[in-house]
C-alpha cells in the first residue's frame, strides 16, 4: 500500500520553538502523521518536556537551540541526522514580540525581533537546504505572520521580519527547487493561544470585528496546514504564501 499523500511515515522533522503553541501543535500534527521529531528550542527545559508529552525518546527528542546562532544550527541539524539518517523536513516557526511603537521601540529590540525571526528563518533555511540538496527532496516550511502582509501599529520589528520572511521565502525557493527542495510560507492570522489570549477585551474584539469567520483560529488549523506543506499533497508547490486567517484582510 503507498503512504497516504499525507503521511510523514519514515521522515524526520525540525520544528524550531516547538515547545509550546503553535509550534507544539505542528509537532503534535506531525508525529500523528508518521514522523519523527526533533524540537529546536531555546527552552531546553520546555522542549525536554514537550518531547516526552509528544512520546519520548523513539518519536520526538530535545535539542537546545538559539536559532540566531549558526553554530546551534549545525549542532541541531547534525544531532538529527545522527538520530534519524535523514532530515526531510523543517519548519522555521521560533519567535518572539517585542511590541511598541517606533517612538518608544529601542533599537536592542528591534534587532532581538529581526534576528529572532529573519536571521533565525535564514539560518534554519540555508542550513538545511544544504542538506537536504544532497538527497535532492526536503520541504522547508517558514512561518511569516499577516503582519508580514499589512502591517501592525506598535509592531514595525516584528512586520518587517514577517515580511522579510516572505522575501526570503521566494528567494530560497527559486534557488532550491533544481535541487528538490520547496520552500514555502503560512501567514497565521489571529490564533487563539497563550499569548492572544492575554490581549486586553478591547484589543481582542477588535481584531475579531475584521475576522469575516467571525472567530479566532486553533494552533491546530495552521498544523494541518504546515503538514499540507511539509508533505507530498504540496509536491507542486514552492514559494508559496499561504493565509490562515480566517478570511482577515483578504
Amino acid at each position: 500500500m503507498p503512504h497516504a499523500p499525507a503521511s510523514l511515515e519514515n521522515r524526520t522533522a525540525v520544528i524550531t520553538g516547538a515547545a509550546q503553541g503553535i509550534g507544539f501543535a505542528i509537532a503534535q500534527t506531525f508525529v500523528d502523521a508518521g514522523a519523527r521529531v526533533v524540537i529546536g528550542d531555546l527552552d531546553v527545559d520546555a522542549a525536554v518536556a514537550a518531547a516526552e508529552k509528544l512520546g519520548g525518546r523513539d518519536v520526538a527528542r530535545a535539542v537546545g537551540a538559539n536559532v540566531v546562532d549558526s553554530d546551534d544550527w549545525d549542532n541541531l541539524l547534525s544531532e538529527t541526522v545522527s538520530w534519524t539518517g535523514s532530515l526531510d523536513v523543517v519548519v522555521n516557526n521560533a519567535g518572539i514580540t517585542r511590541d511598541a511603537t517606533m517612538r518608544t521601540m529601542t533599537e536592542a529590540d528591534f534587532d532581538l525581533v529581526i534576528g529572532v525571526h529573519l536571521k533565525g528563518t535564514w539560518n534554519g533555511t540555508r542550513k538545511a537546504s544544504a542538506i537536504m540538496r544532497q538527497a535532492k527532496r526536503g520541504a522547508i516550511v517558514n512561518i511569516s505572520s499577516l503582519s508580514g502582509k499589512v502591517g501592525m501599529v506598535g509592531q514595525t520589528n516584528y512586520s518587517a521580519a514577517k515580511a522579510g520572511i516572505v522575501g526570503l521565502t521566494k528567494a530560497a525557493a527559486k534557488e532550491m527547487a533544481h535541487h528538490g527542495v520547496r520552500v514555502n510560507a503560512i501567514q497565521p492570522g489571529l490564533v487563539r493561544s497563550a499569548m492572544t489570549e492575554a490581549m486586553p477585551q478591547k484589543a481582542w474584539e477588535q481584531k475579531m470585528s475584521e475576522i469575516p469567520m467571525a472567530r479566532a483560529g486553533e494552533v491546530e488549523e495552521i498544523a494541518s496546514v504546515a503538514l499540507f506543506l511539509a508533505s507530498d499533497m504540496s509536491a507542486y508547490m514552492t514559494g508559496a504564501v499561504l493565509e490562515v486567517t480566517g478570511g482577515r484582510f483578504m
